[in-house]
């Protein structure tokens, strides 16, 4: 447990830059970004409760600390879902007919989380606080609930942006990359999380995987979004293609601030220049010498008379 608290901490000091910029005002705030801070705070605090109940030696109630401890842990596994799930919506542009069965799908995934006190904990004298009771079986279910809840959003993110949408751009593969490398950290990690709950050797073997798993959903996940948030700010980018449509939809280099909708059709961003419509310019021949404004008209209209007779 202090070796994986030491790598969570690594790994939020590595990234803190990135927080930063949302504090001082480099980066617009957006309300998905909220997920995104209680996933990594909340796993923050858990560890934090986890490393004070191996280390305390004073006695406390440890009940509160282990609930404490349990809801926060419970709260970033389905955060780091709902992390992933969100780009699966924006990449489906928010349709109704994904976005309601992926919020029924977190409502559900929620409420396996937060189904009360599955542990128990009390203070034992020289020992500490130890655990002496888990629900094993609505633990094993929660998880194959979040393992299947991740394949379900891998497949949808899969499905659109590798079957329906025509160009095989950065974003794709940076989109696609994420989620598969996503499912298969989750994946696994959850699935040893689930062996440990089903064989039910102890009370404390049954749940000794747990905090593994929520490092793992958590850091990937919040990577994810960092890398789709930092791609946001980087060069122009096909994002899709129609051939029989006849049309392309560019994604520019634009910060959050201000972003328009994207709409069909061709939409190029480019700087028009307008030529100078005063004739009290100054106008000078080949030899560099300024030509009067009447002389000036004259000839110019001496060459469009000339060309628009035969055979021009």
């Amino acid at each position: 447990m202090h070796v994986l608290f030491g790598l969570y901490i690594w790994e939020w000091f590595m990234s803190i830059e990135f927080d930063w910029d949302f504090i001082r005002g480099k980066r617009k705030f957006r309300w998905p970004m909220t997920f995104y801070f209680l996933n990594r705070y909340c796993l923050l605090f858990a560890l934090i409760g986890i490393t004070i109940a191996l280390n305390i030696t004073k006695k406390i109630d440890c009940q509160k600390l282990y609930t404490f401890n349990s809801c926060t842990g419970n709260m970033a596994i389905g955060l780091a879902s709902i992390n992933l799930s969100l780009r699966t919506m924006a990449v489906w542009s928010q349709k109704l007919y994904i976005v309601i069965p992926l919020v029924a799908i977190i409502l559900g995934h929620w409420s396996l989380l937060l189904h009360g006190v599955l542990l128990k904990a009390k203070w034992v004298d020289g020992e500490g606080c130890l655990i002496t009771a888990t629900d094993h079986r609505l633990l094993g279910i929660t998880f194959i609930y979040t393992m299947t809840f991740d394949f379900i959003v891998l497949l949808l993110t899969g499905w659109k942006l590798m079957i329906t949408t025509g160009a095989r751009s950065h974003l794709v593969k940076l989109v696609f990359g994420d989620g598969l490398i996503f499912f298969m950290i989750a994946f696994l990690a959850n699935l040893i999380a689930t062996i440990f709950m089903h064989l039910n050797l102890n009370p404390v073997m049954s749940i000794i995987a747990n905090v593994p798993a929520a490092i793992a959903s958590t850091i990937v996940a919040c990577r994810a979004v960092r890398r789709l948030n930092n791609f946001a700010t980087q060069g122009p980018e096909i994002f899709s293609s129609s051939v029989h449509g006849n049309s392309v939809n560019f994604r520019t280099a634009m910060t959050s601030v201000g972003r328009p909708k994207t709409q069909e059709g061709v939409r190029v961003q480019m700087e028009t220049f307008e030529s100078p419509s005063d004739r009290s310019l100054v106008t000078y021949d080949a030899s560099g010498k300024p030509v009067e404004k009447d002389s000036y008209d004259a000839e110019a209209q001496a060459i469009s008379d000339e060309f628009k007779r035969p055979p021009y």
